[in-house]
């Protein structure tokens, strides 16, 4: 089964870092076909940003996201970019903080504090960890050892502990009370 994921956002907020993880995680280290491909603006920081993978049990023949099953947004201009393009049956994880909007969507919402639990974590920059944690808890396409693993592996230099913290707050969430109904603050 192909299952395509989105984790897009500006420059500075990780969605490429999450999807390599994440990409290793399911494929390296799961046993899992796995691709991962990105895109971004020219500006380093706050132009736009993607990480795309596609996960499979077949080998991959087509490497590019088309119409994600999980969109994993970390700011506004990533719902306004890619939300019409989530399958129906899709999933949206939301930061509540950078994309506190959310237009009415047949697809199934979470609204997870990415950022807030970064805070706590003392390094707002690891909300993409969190979120790689709300994606795995929810949609079950990696195992937590699998990505606690990748994380460790992927880390910059002397980030892993905070990494692995950021991950570990993220996949302690409620999950369920994170759902919620679109629009939201629309």
């Amino acid at each position: 089964m192909r299952t395509e994921i989105r984790f897009a956002g500006v420059g500075g907020q990780g969605s490429v870092l999450a999807s390599t993880i994440l990409a290793e995680a399911a494929g390296g280290l799961g046993g899992q076909e796995a691709v991962q491909t990105q895109f971004y603006e020219a500006a380093v920081r706050d132009g736009a940003a993607a990480g795309d993978i596609v996960l499979g049990d077949e080998p991959i023949t087509f490497p590019w996201v088309i119409a994600p099953d999980f969109l994993i947004a970390q700011h506004m201009g990533a719902i306004r970019a890619h939300l019409d393009l989530v399958k129906p049956e899709g999933v949206v994880i939301a930061d509540t903080v950078y994309a506190p909007q959310i237009p009415e969507t047949p697809a199934t919402v979470y609204h997870a504090p990415l950022t807030e639990i970064a805070d706590a974590v003392g390094v707002r920059r690891v909300s993409n960890m969190v979120a790689l944690a709300v994606l795995a808890k929810i949609s079950g396409v990696v195992a937590f050892d699998d990505l606690d693993a990748a994380v460790v592996a992927r880390s910059p230099f002397g980030s892993a502990t905070t990494n692995q913290d950021a991950l570990k707050r993220g996949f302690d969430l409620d999950i369920d009370a994170l759902r919620v109904e679109t629009p939201v603050n629309a």
